[in-house]
């Protein structure tokens, strides 16, 4: 399977400079949420389909994040394109220096499955604004939502700097061998390694937008209720299948139970009785899934929940107080509908328990102890952080997204997102003037000694 005419073709596109144009840009990037807009029923339908997904939670989290960072981009847009003066020092004057953005070429945007919308269409419109071409490649543990992709970027956007490839390992491989002028890859951190190799054949620079396990310290200072109310639905919001939602909850002894009980008068609130039949709890993407999760349910104690159908995708909100810490649960990213609560003696132990591990992609405290939130923003790594909150820091546009270590590498959003996707040009302009004799040879203890003065 070859797809070396995609990127030639793109590659031609991209020298006659017409993505250069902000024009152009703009306009694709108005395209992009005509396309969000005009077909909204359809995403819905394609996000139901695939993950269950209600219709308010996939126009909050994937359809309105899509229109709302189309809107903030082109009011930007001109701003981060613009040369951005830095000073020159005396050795290079006189003369003026700057920072030039430019488009890298055609960048592979390699989608997950989770948010199959939202995982595809933020990357583009950051690579769109900094003006390139791209080849998407969704999910196809995705089927719908990939095959309305593949139907409507046609339809919507510039065919000869926007394409769409459908497949799974084969073609997904077939593309890994094209030298790509940037790869954006969101996953696992397995498939990211044979990402970070295939790219290695051509210096290809990459994003790896992964995952790891997003840990919670819970103080006993906090209103409890608001709390387990925040918790519930970063947890159990995509049934848990979100690479930012928190993992697993550190907190102590006194605080164990009343959280629990917290959080299980949240999930009765938020999905009734038996969440399996509510129209605000979504679904497991696949039987696999499904069925790996229900092998991490002896790992401790089943203090919520517990119940699954493997054929009908569904796991219920699940709270598992002290598992093991060596089984799967606690040393797998949960990626689920599970979650575990573990007692601890206090903040510095919870600390140390977080730092002797991977660094995750985000990390939450809930405390009103202002010294504890300023140690954990301190000494805590992660990709993202929230006090007294979980994942919301993504609903703010300038706030780069990106993991740190395991949970990845590189960032976008905002112009971070922008700048991610341009080369950075460093220019340096001067005039036809004389320059002084003591940078040119002969070199003399004269010379030398003006270059110590003036530097």
């Amino acid at each position: 399977m070859q797809y070396q005419s995609l990127i030639e073709n793109q590659k031609k596109y991209f020298n006659q400079g017409i993505t250069r144009d902000l024009t152009w840009r703009k306009q694709q990037l108005k395209q992009i949420k005509a396309m969000i807009a005009d077909n909204e029923s359809r995403w819905l339908e394609a996000l139901d389909s695939d993950l269950g997904k209600p219709a308010l939670e996939s126009w909050v989290t994937e359809l309105s994040y899509i229109t709302g960072d189309v809107d903030h981009v082109i009011k930007k847009l001109n701003k981060w394109s613009k040369k951005r003066r830095v000073s020159t020092p005396i050795v290079a004057q006189p003369g003026s220096s700057y920072i030039k953005p430019e488009p890298k070429g055609s960048v592979l945007i390699m989608s997950a499955w989770n948010y199959p919308v939202q995982l595809v269409f933020a990357p583009l419109v950051a690579v769109i604004a900094a003006g390139n071409c791209a080849v998407i490649k969704p999910s196809e543990l995705a089927p719908a939502v990939s095959s309305l992709i593949a139907e409507l970027v046609p339809k919507y956007l510039d065919e000869n700097a926007v394409n769409v490839v459908e497949g799974a390992v084969p073609e997904t491989t077939a593309l890994l061998e094209l030298p790509f002028d940037h790869i954006m890859y969101t996953g696992n951190g397995m498939v990211a390694k044979i990402v970070m190799t295939a790219a290695a054949k051509h210096l290809t620079p990459v994003t790896l937008e992964l995952g790891g396990k997003s840990p919670v310290f819970v103080d006993s200072n906090i209103d409890i209720n608001i709390a387990a109310q925040r918790l519930a639905w970063g947890k159990w919001i995509n049934s848990g299948q979100t690479c930012i939602a928190p993992d697993y909850i550190l907190t102590t002894k006194d605080m164990v139970e009343p959280l629990i009980n917290a959080l299980k008068q949240q999930i009765t609130l938020m999905f009734g009785d038996n969440p399996k039949t509510s129209d605000s709890y979504g679904r497991i993407v696949n039987e696999r899934h499904t069925e790996r999760l229900s092998t991490y349910l002896d790992s401790g104690d089943i203090v919520c929940g517990g119940e699954f159908d493997i054929a009908a995708k569904y796991f219920s909100p699940t709270i598992i107080k002290d598992p093991a810490l060596d089984s799967k649960l606690m040393t797998d990213e949960i990626f689920g509908a599970i979650f575990p609560i573990i007692t601890i003696d206090n903040y510095q132990a919870a600390k140390e328990f977080i730092v002797a591990r991977d660094k995750p992609l985000a990390s939450y405290i809930f405390t009103k102890d202002s010294a504890k939130q300023n140690d954990w923003v301190a000494n805590i790594s992660s990709g993202s952080q929230c006090i007294n909150d979980v994942i919301m820091f993504n609903a703010v546009p300038e706030l780069p997204f990106g993991g740190v270590g395991p949970s990845g590498m590189g960032q976008y959003s905002g112009k971070i997102g922008f700048d991610n996707f341009s080369h950075l040009k460093s220019v340096l302009k001067r005039p036809f003037l004389k320059d002084l004799p003591v940078r040119f040879a002969p070199y003399t203890s004269l010379k030398f000694k003006l270059l110590r003065m003036i530097r």
